[in-house]
């Protein structure tokens, strides 16, 4: 009974085709992409910690009670305007595959955005938190707005409505010359197109044909959260916290924050407001200048009033010029009494400390200073005899070694030049070989060349039309001619065959040619003289020449 049961099942394992594992895998691969060849999943990012060494990216897609494994190409991931980051939740784009090494499917996204407006918010505060742990939204770091700037650089859509209100509040308050670097504020691509204008304006030297700015002014309009988010991009907020040129953010309304707001070194809350703060208004300050001008007159005529007041006071309190000189005169009194005694003192102190060293120079004492001077000069000749001698065997020795050194490099050059003179010797030979061969070849070339243009001559020439059996007519100066009509009555004519030429007289009597409308057209060259050749009248004593 067991043997009876078991049969069918291995007739049914026998009957099922054989796969091979590729083949399997192939047609999982194949049933899998035609189900879902488009896709759109939400997810929460996992795993991801940023582009492989290739450029793709690896992650998984995850919710509360499933995963699935996700990968970005390296030309797409480039293309994305948002990037993907760990934790975020996103609806992904794209179609479904398996990966046979693993025996696994996975999504391959071609599209990636946020799940809503709150996916934004928490990716911008994880940005801003970011940025903030770099120090690029410290206030120590922030600039100083420029009291009066002779530039400023303003970057915008120049097609907006923005553009307008900043020139004509600057108009109003404090004309200033404005350069405006077009971009675009919304879309793929603005973000990079607004950090290469603030970059730019920071390139551009001192004293240029392109003035630097003193201030910018990045500004838009209000929008949506998507609409201001190339404002938040990290591209933007680091070449905003990087520029050297104070910077005003003004990117939406009142109530739009972007992370440009904290990277600026000064916030206004809509575009007008920015150009406010760029300049002051002209004519408070010719108000405040003609102010401070008269207070700054009424200062100075007070304290003029004040030193000159001084002034009197001090000269009523100064003594007299005979109480000043009263005892400087005493003293010079009392030191001009005392001059003769200071002399006569100041003599014979001299005359004891001459005395004092005449006493020391005794002939004794000059003839043991020769004696020794005699000795040092004696051992120091004898010293620089020694000296001369051990230099000299030194130089002799070194001129030797030197010369030793001369012959050996001397022979080895002289080799060398041996050398090279053979090599170029053998060189030359070998260039004029070829320089012959390359004659004769050109000599060849060109003999050919000859030679087919004189056959190609012959070909062309009409000497080979004579040679066909047609002749050739000239009139008395020996021009060709093409018509009968320009032939006259008794013309002398002369017909040139492929053996000679023959002179013939036009007849006489011959009907006269009609005339030939304008529009005809005029035959060829060739066409033209046989056809004179085959008009021509022969003399009758001649007879015909065809």
């Amino acid at each position: 009974m067991p043997e009876s049961m078991t049969m069918p099942a291995a007739e049914k394992l026998t009957n099922t085709p054989e796969l091979t594992v590729s083949e399997l895998s192939s047609a999982l691969k194949r049933t899998v992409e035609d189900t879902y060849g488009h896709v759109r999943v939400r997810g929460e990012i996992s795993g991801f910690r940023g582009p492989h060494s290739s450029g793709h990216c690896y992650f998984a897609l995850k919710d509360e009670t499933a995963k699935i494994e996700a990968v970005i190409w390296k030309g797409v991931h480039s293309r994305m305007r948002f990037k993907p980051q760990e934790g975020l939740e996103v609806i992904a784009t794209g179609k479904l595959t398996t990966y046979p090494g693993s025996s696994k499917y996975q999504i391959v996204i071609e599209a990636i955005e946020p799940a809503g407006v709150g996916a934004l918010m928490a990716l911008m505060e994880e940005r801003k938190r970011k940025l903030g742990a770099e120090g690029l939204f410290d206030e120590a770091r922030k600039q100083l707005l420029p009291w009066l700037p002779e530039v400023i650089g303003v970057v915008t859509s120049p097609t907006g409505a923005v553009i307008r209100d900043i020139l004509h509040r600057l108009q109003d308050r404090f004309p200033r010359r404005v350069l405006v670097w077009p971009v675009k504020v919304q879309g793929e691509g603005s973000a990079e197109q607004v950090a290469a204008a603030i970059r730019g304006f920071n390139a551009l030297p001192e004293g240029g044909s392109i003035p630097r700015p003193d201030l910018l002014i990045v500004a838009r309009g209000g929008g949506s959260l998507e609409d201001l988010w190339s404002f938040n991009e990290e591209i933007v907020v680091r070449a905003a916290a990087e520029s050297m040129i104070p910077l005003i953010s003004a990117v939406g309304h009142e109530t739009d924050i972007t992370l440009i707001d904290f990277a600026a070194d000064k916030r206004a809350p809509t575009p007008t407001a920015a150009a406010e703060m760029a300049v002051p208004v002209r004519s408070e300050l010719f108000v405040e200048v003609t102010a401070l001008a008269r207070r700054t007159m009424i200062c100075w005529q007070r304290s003029q009033e004040g030193r000159r007041n001084e002034l009197r006071a001090a000269a009523r309190a100064l003594p007299g010029a005979a109480e000043l000189l009263a005892i400087p005169r005493q003293r010079l009194d009392s030191a001009t009494g005392a001059l003769p005694r200071g002399l006569k003192a100041n003599t014979n102190a001299h005359h004891r400390r001459f005395s004092q060293a005449s006493a020391g120079l005794t002939l004794k004492v000059l003839r043991g200073q020769v004696a020794q001077a005699r000795q040092r000069l004696t051992v120091s000749g004898e010293r620089i005899r020694l000296s001369t001698r051990a230099l000299l065997r030194h130089r002799r020795d070194r001129f030797a070694g030197l010369e030793v050194r001369l012959k050996t490099s001397k022979l080895a050059n002289a080799q060398a030049q041996r050398n090279a003179i053979a090599r170029d010797r053998e060189r030359a030979q070998r260039l004029a070989e070829r320089a012959r061969r390359a004659l004769l070849t050109a000599m060849q070339r060109l003999e050919a060349r000859v030679a087919h243009s004189g056959q190609l001559l012959s070909a062309l020439s009409y000497r080979g039309v004579l040679a066909r059996g047609f002749a050739l007519v000239r009139d008395a100066h020996g021009q060709p001619l093409h018509a009968a009509a320009s032939v006259g009555p008794n013309a002398h004519l002369t017909i040139e065959f492929a053996d000679g030429r023959v002179g013939a007289t036009a007849d006489s009597d011959r009907p006269p040619a009609s005339s030939a409308p304008d529009s005809a057209p005029k035959p060829a060259p060739r066409e033209a003289k046989t056809m004179a050749a085959k008009r021509v009248v022969k003399p009758i004593d001649q007879g015909s020449l065809f």
